[in-house]
């Protein structure tokens, strides 16, 4: 399509030949005179002066004379959008519930959903509408999912919560009798794992991202639209509320209350409540700006045991030689 199409279609502003066309998109490093890349991190500026692209998406304070802009209020999203309208979302080389994917009686599969071999969805499962199931995706008994959920390849969702009584060293297990509601919207990474809830519901919230690898706890309840980056882990029994951010690997306790609109940084580890609105990084999390402080002085250890060495020296010597050692110096001044 031509750059004034697919400005129109991603609605940003042309600064430059709004008839070039474009029919793919790529990155600044990569990109050709028939594709269309973009700028959202300004770390990346400096790639303007030597990219190839037909057009670049940019903030609308960027300027460029050597190339075609598209400015937008948010380059990331039209970046998004313009994916959609050059390359479209994956086509499926099937409808419906495939042959080979098993569905139990007992379970419902909305319309325009897509199932793919190897699912399997257990009894008494609710599917809702336009959702997709990639192959080997698992989804367990008495499990409610959303319209237009994703779940990938190798997902569980629905099993067995980690709960164990243990009495004299024997881990006993506890039925967990609870269930996984998915609301609409979620999209559920490849073998992430969800587990059903003891007693009640493990929530997904609305609109919310599960990346590969990340495991919920029984019990959990995630808030509209959560970010959960590969490898998070979060406890049983742990609220989170809505548009929570967790970086990878990021580690949180059971029991907690996480707040609205909290972000933690790759590998934080949470282990009390945290209220709404903060940034936290380390193990354990400690709010973003102390953080960096104790981050700077913990890579400058080294040096400051060695000079602690030094003082240490230093007082040693004065207190060998210096004019407090020993017994008081004498006076003349009469004594009381």
């Amino acid at each position: 399509m031509t750059l004034a199409q697919l400005a129109e279609t991603i609605g940003a502003q042309i600064v430059g030949d709004a008839s070039v066309q474009v029919g793919a998109a790529s990155t600044l490093d990569d990109a050709t005179a028939d594709h269309v890349s973009f700028l959202s991190n300004p770390q990346y500026e400096k790639k303007l002066a030597t990219t190839r692209a037909g057009a670049v998406i940019v903030a609308r304070n960027i300027t460029c004379e050597r190339l075609n802009l598209l400015k937008a209020p948010d380059p990331y999203l039209a970046f998004a959008k313009a994916v959609i309208a050059l390359h479209g979302h994956r086509a499926h080389p099937h409808s419906g519930i495939h042959p080979r994917a098993f569905v139990e009686p007992t379970a419902t599969v909305g319309e325009g959903s897509v199932l793919y071999p190897g699912v399997y969805v257990g009894p008494r499962v609710r599917v809702g509408r336009d959702c997709i199931l990639y192959p080997n995706a698992v989804i367990y008994d008495d499990t409610v999912l959303g319209d237009r959920v994703i779940v990938h390849a190798g997902a569980s969702v629905g099993h067995d919560g980690f709960g164990f009584a243990t009495s004299k060293g024997v881990h006993h297990k506890i039925p967990q009798v609870g269930k996984v509601i998915v609301e609409d919207d979620v999209e559920i990474g490849a073998n992430a794992a969800i587990q059903r809830a003891a007693l009640g519901a493990t929530i997904i919230g609305k609109g919310s991202k599960v990346d590969s690898l990340v495991s919920i706890g029984h019990g959990v309840k995630v808030g509209e639209y959560a970010l959960l980056v590969s490898q998070v882990g979060i406890a049983g029994s742990t609220t989170l509320g809505h548009h929570v951010t967790l970086g990878g690997q990021v580690g949180v306790a059971g029991h907690l209350q996480i707040g609205n609109n909290v972000i933690v940084a790759a590998q934080g580890g949470i282990v009390g409540d945290v209220p709404d609105e903060s940034a936290l990084m380390g193990a354990p999390a400690m709010p973003l700006r102390h953080a960096r402080r104790v981050y700077v002085a913990f890579t400058k250890l080294p040096e400051i045991l060695e000079r602690i060495r030094e003082l240490e020296e230093q007082m040693s010597e004065l207190g060998a030689d210096g004019p407090h050692s020993g017994d008081a110096p004498k006076t003349d001044a009469p004594q009381k």
